[in-house]
């Protein structure tokens, strides 16, 4: 695992901080649909993802699921171990999207590279501090913005990243990104495909007027 690569701030590190992530990071792989960090799971410590894409969402106590942010290659998830900074108390589930390779540093050990250098210190309260931002603009989307607009947001999104106008997404599951429930999912579709936006068939959404679904999603579009 080359991890000079993929972190930023690398070349600031000591030969010994270096070598110190290189004895103990480990890489490990996730088929889709495994389970990369539960909530209940602690502290997992620093993720690194070298290929792949993963989900990073919260679920309630009633089991409906929130999406917070999708994790690409070169992204790095601090949710996971929330014992690396202080009074950060903050239980996120992540998922493998697709199949994915992801680098695991220890807790112990970004901490105490935290807490030798400053480098890595600022570094990760700016990458807080984004991710934070992710989810404040997400809490007033999911608080102020009507669920029509976030949905075609969200379909717009999806297929930019990933590359088409055709999504093989179920309802239900643009259901568990939205916090929604599948019955408010399936009657917004409907509206869409009568007022041909999209196309509909079983397990798939064809978008069919971009321009549409734009001016519908309005303040929904990062």
């Amino acid at each position: 695992m080359v991890l000079g690569e993929y972190l930023p701030f690398w070349n600031k590190l000591t030969e010994k901080q270096r070598m110190l992530l290189k004895e103990k990071a480990r890489e490990a792989r996730f088929e889709k649909g495994m389970l990369v960090h539960g909530g209940a799971d602690g502290c997992s410590g620093l993720l690194l993802v070298t290929a792949g894409q993963l989900r990073v969402f919260m679920l309630s106590d009633e089991g409906r699921e929130l999406t917070l942010y999708r994790l690409l290659e070169r992204d790095i998830c601090l949710f996971s171990g929330p014992c690396m900074v202080k009074n950060i108390q903050f239980d996120v589930t992540v998922e493998a999207e697709q199949d994915s390779v992801v680098s695991v540093i220890p807790p112990e050990v970004y901490k105490t590279l935290m807490e030798q250098s400053a480098v890595v210190s600022n570094f990760t309260n700016e990458l807080m501090a984004s991710r934070f931002s992710d989810v404040m603009w997400l809490m007033d989307q999911v608080l102020n913005k009507k669920m029509d607009g976030r949905l075609a947001a969200f379909l717009l999104e999806e297929g930019r990243l990933n590359g088409s106008s055709e999504l093989s997404i179920t309802h239900e599951q643009i259901a568990h990104h939205l916090g929604t429930a599948r019955e408010v999912v399936t009657r917004l579709l409907r509206l869409f495909q009568a007022d041909h936006l999209v196309k509909l068939t079983r397990g798939n959404v064809e978008l069919l007027s971009e321009e549409g679904l734009e001016l519908l999603a309005a303040n929904s579009l990062r």
